[in-house]
């Protein structure tokens, strides 16, 4: 039995078997064919970006999370300087995976940390020289990459699509957390 603290939300029953959705904006004519050929689309989208950040990472020498995370540091703050939990939220990664590749990138002389001034239990990350010199080189392969993948979309599917993403990525998390109350019972 749940406790009272953790209850089981509502089930939906979907009048037709075998519907992955109930909400009337994903269906079709009682069909959700199209929700299912979108979800299967967008993980062939993710498989792929995935794939490209990783070849973009291994063409200087890094893993597709190091790529990721050096390019953050490097773009968070016109100061040079941003903490961890910063990078954490802006690449959705978790602090603690995040504060492992940053000691993997520091062990690379890219990155450099020093202790917080306002807060001496946090550290502020910045990129080296050798870092900075390392995006630079990169962006003749990033630049024609990025096109590419990005061409089909207009100024305004850009626009809608990076605030949708977000909204998306907001609603998995929350699905995550909620993961369990929501799959059924043995």
């Amino acid at each position: 039995m749940p406790s009272p603290t953790k209850r089981r939300p509502t089930q939906t029953v979907s009048p037709k078997a075998g519907l992955t959705v109930s909400q009337p904006q994903f269906l079709a004519n009682g069909s959700d064919r199209h929700f299912r050929q979108f979800v299967h689309d967008m993980l062939a989208f993710a498989a792929r970006i995935q794939e490209i950040r990783d070849r973009l990472g291994k063409s200087i020498g890094l893993s597709g999370p190091q790529y990721t995370l050096l390019i953050a540091i490097a773009r968070a703050r016109t100061d040079g300087e941003v903490g961890i939990n910063e990078i954490a939220h802006r690449t959705h990664f978790s602090p603690s995976f995040v504060t492992i590749e940053v000691n993997r990138l520091i062990a690379k002389k890219l990155v450099t940390k020093k202790t917080n001034p306002a807060d001496r239990r946090r550290v502020l990350l910045s990129v080296t020289r050798k870092g900075l010199e390392l995006l630079r080189s990169l962006a003749a392969l990033q630049q024609p990459v990025n096109d590419e993948l990005f061409g089909p979309l207009t100024r305004e599917d850009f626009n809608m699509l990076r605030k949708r993403v977000v909204e998306l990525i907001d609603s998995a998390d929350r699905t995550l957390k909620h993961f369990d109350y929501l799959k059924p019972t043995d």
